[in-house]
């Protein structure tokens, strides 16, 4: 939903057009789906056994084993409770920049990188998918289906269901480009697949789209249409959250959309106009989550991390323990427990007052 993430947000716009468009990844085809299997604990990968985890971290995933997965600038780090391995371009990964982490029903991890790339690690090795960057997609192949996967691209999304990876570009009219390694307005940032089993998608200029399996949604209002949409969260009522980066938090009811942060007073107009920081503003919401008593989390490059618990929204900053770091990732884990994964200074977890940093 940054310094060395997500292509350097801070100037992407501005320099949006100038972006040199990344070679797709030259790897075999798309090779069979395996048969499902059980991790080996880090200990089958002494090779790979690090003492250190980057301080970068992007992505948050805890798998079905238990294990912790967390995607940095410099690859992707596994904790399994006694030691870290980590992987990278050597092992397989189309770049080492780990913006989002997956698991699919047969407990394979799949990793969605910088440079739009796409890998799988079935619990041995790590593959790279691709689609032929020249290959024209027809609209009527937007499709949901259970169980399927939705990585970022530059004009649309990746989509992995049922052995098959193919791009799937907007519809005629809204995208301005086509390819699928090629950075656009339309590019998408963050997705969300919903407990309806409708997609939505976040993306570089133009709000949020929701696809239903029928039709396209655009929503745009308020402020939403401009800076990019870094995140996508459906709470527990049913509502949905959209982190911009630069006019706030919006939440969509089912009804009606707003934008909480222009409601609260909690803009930062100099963001727009200057890229000027706004330590104690809601405006650039990277991050958000919900905790197991229902209350909203947003994390910013900026200025802390924001709890709203419907009615009023609390500010914690280094004062409360919490890094002077942008915060990239709020992830809730299994036992409720929310991990937050910071730009330059790992992980930190909240114990209801303090935040402490998280060590390994």
């Amino acid at each position: 939903m940054p310094s060395a993430s997500l292509f350097q947000l801070c100037l992407f716009a501005v320099l949006l057009s100038s972006c040199q468009s990344p070679e797709p990844p030259k790897h075999a085809p798309l090779p069979p789906a395996p048969a499902p299997v059980r991790h080996a604990n880090n200990q089958h990968f002494k090779a790979n056994l690090a003492t250190n985890m980057d301080p970068g971290v992007l992505s948050i995933l805890q798998d079905q084993s238990g294990y912790y997965w967390f995607g940095t600038n410099s690859g992707v780090y596994r904790y399994d409770g006694q030691s870290l391995i980590v992987f990278t371009t050597e092992d397989g990964l189309y770049q080492n920049q780990v913006q989002n982490i997956q698991e699919d029903e047969n407990g394979d991890i799949w990793f969605g990188t910088g440079g739009y790339g796409v890998n799988r690690f079935n619990g041995d090795s790590i593959s790279t998918f691709n689609y032929p960057a020249n290959a024209h997609t027809p609209e009527n192949a937007w499709r949901i289906q259970e169980s399927d996967l939705w990585f970022y691209a530059g004009g649309g999304v990746f989509q992995f269901a049922q052995d098959s990876f193919r791009y799937l570009p907007f519809p005629e009219g809204k995208a301005t480009t086509h390819h699928p390694y090629k950075a656009s307005e339309y590019g998408v940032y963050s997705s969300l697949k919903d407990k309806s089993g409708a997609l939505w998608m976040g993306t570089q200029a133009h709000g949020v789209c929701r696809y239903d399996g029928k039709t396209f949604t655009w929503f745009t209002e308020h402020g939403l249409k401009g800076p990019a949409v870094l995140d996508l969260y459906e709470d527990s009522r049913g509502n949905f959250w959209f982190g911009t980066n630069g006019n706030g938090v919006f939440q969509y009811d089912g009804n009606k959309l707003r934008n909480v942060t222009e409601e609260r007073g909690l803009t930062n107009p100099d963001f727009i106009k200057k890229g000027k920081q706004g330590p104690g503003t809601l405006a650039r919401v990277w991050a958000i989550n919900e905790d197991v008593a229902g209350n909203m989390w947003f994390g910013t490059p900026d200025a802390g991390v924001w709890q709203y618990d419907g009615k009023e929204l609390h500010n914690y900053t280094t004062s409360d323990g919490l890094s002077d770091k942008a915060i990239e990732v709020i992830y809730r884990d299994k036992n409720g427990e929310l991990w937050f994964g910071t730009n330059g200074d790992g992980v930190y977890k909240f114990n209801g007052s303090r935040f402490s940093k998280v060590v390994f």
